[in-house]
């Protein structure tokens, strides 16, 4: 109630609920926001300005691509001991599930979340970067990551991550269905904001061509206005893919669920 904040930026739908649950958003009517944000991108409180994938990476010495071209796939049998991923409370692997379970429902997300956990290659440990490390250096098979991660090793000029890039392959999960999980960078305005018109113009002005190329460029991800460009050569690299247009709200109704599946499935 003392903040001399007027917005609130974070990653995640998981951590854009949270603030919401806690209401200390207050609802933002603007034209601007509505005729360039996705409606799917977007609530009555906050809104997406850049987007992010939670994709597949997998071995080129120890995995054939057919072999993980799902998150189902993840689950499966045959990639027992080799399946290397971060903490299950972590809000990428909540927003994730979230999908699941609004795609699929309660059951076929638990049983997922139990093949994945009988399948690990260790217990969950480190962030996204670390397991695709791990996925180079044989100590697993396939792993889960944010998009940006991959981008990141991608663009090093450092030998170390050029050799990683080198013994790892990457796959658009779910082409055939429901596209690829997408995750945002997101805000809103505070309901105690001291200058609501001007919050209101900068979240206007995070919707801009420049803005978006900023935003987006800054951490390699894509942009939610569908007419602008950027120019970036490990996006381009990466290719083009079937996004989930899931509306994002649906990610923020499900991670308390997601959570507790997590919990009764050992996905610490």
């Amino acid at each position: 109630g003392n903040s001399p904040a007027d917005i609130f930026l974070t990653v995640d739908a998981a951590r854009l609920a949270k603030a919401h649950e806690l209401s200390v958003f207050a609802p933002v009517a603007s034209k601007i926001l509505e005729s360039r944000i996705p409606a799917h991108l977007r609530t009555d409180d906050w809104f997406a300005f850049s987007t992010r994938a939670r994709i597949i990476v997998y071995s080129k010495a120890a995995i054939k691509p057919g072999e993980a071209q799902t998150y189902d796939d993840l689950a499966n049998p045959r990639l027992k001991g080799k399946v290397c991923v971060r903490s299950g409370s972590h809000p990428y692997n909540l927003s994730l599930m979230a999908s699941i379970i609004a795609h699929e429902g309660e059951a076929k997300a638990e049983t997922w979340a139990r093949g994945m956990v009988a399948n690990f290659a260790r217990a969950p440990k480190g962030g996204d970067t670390d397991q695709i490390k791990a996925v180079a250096a044989g100590e697993c098979g396939v792993a889960l990551t944010n998009s940006y991660y991959v981008a990141r090793l991608m663009r090093s000029t450092k030998p170390e991550d050029v050799k990683v890039m080198e013994k790892v392959g990457i796959v658009w999960p779910n082409q055939a269905t429901t596209g690829t999980h997408i995750n945002v960078s997101g805000g809103g305005m505070l309901k105690t904001a001291p200058h609501k018109e001007a919050a209101v113009k900068f979240l206007e002005y995070l919707a801009s061509d420049d803005a978006q190329r900023y935003f987006a460029d800054g951490n390699n991800e894509w942009p939610v206005v569908d007419s602008v460009k950027v120019n970036n050569p490990a996006l381009e690299a990466l290719g083009k893919f079937k996004a989930d247009n899931l509306p994002i709200a649906k990610l923020a109704m499900y991670q308390v669920k997601a959570q507790m599946i997590f919990d009764r499935a050992g996905f610490k």
